[in-house]
């Protein structure tokens, strides 16, 4: 693990508790501009407004047929997230990872 990881490690495993954790991470990063805590930060961002966006269109449904394969889509991608970032890694979410760098690309 390089250096710049370790100094980003901290708002990188921050970013993928909650929104609220990912508010804080941003905050934390805003000053030394970490490439791999920006890395993780648009990550978390992009998973947890697809939590949002698509929880809705869940909640329509009201069963847990639907309901429970979306949620443990959403913790898979946050576990697979965390872990990359514990383990000081920028590897990119399935599915969705790289449109998330792209969308989320004035986060630095």
């Amino acid at each position: 693990m390089d250096s710049v990881a370790n100094q980003g490690k901290a708002a990188a495993i921050w970013a993928y508790i909650t929104i609220i954790g990912t508010i804080i991470a941003y905050f934390l990063n805003n000053d030394s501009k970490n490439p791999f805590a920006s890395f993780h930060i648009r990550q978390a961002l992009g998973i947890h407004i697809t939590f949002y966006l698509l929880g809705i269109i869940v909640s329509w449904f009201n069963t847990w047929l639907i309901s429970a394969p979306f949620y443990l889509f959403i913790i898979v991608l946050l576990g697979y997230g965390l872990l990359a970032a514990i383990q000081g890694e920028r590897n990119e979410v399935p599915i969705l990872g790289k449109q998330f760098q792209n969308w989320f690309s004035t986060i630095s």
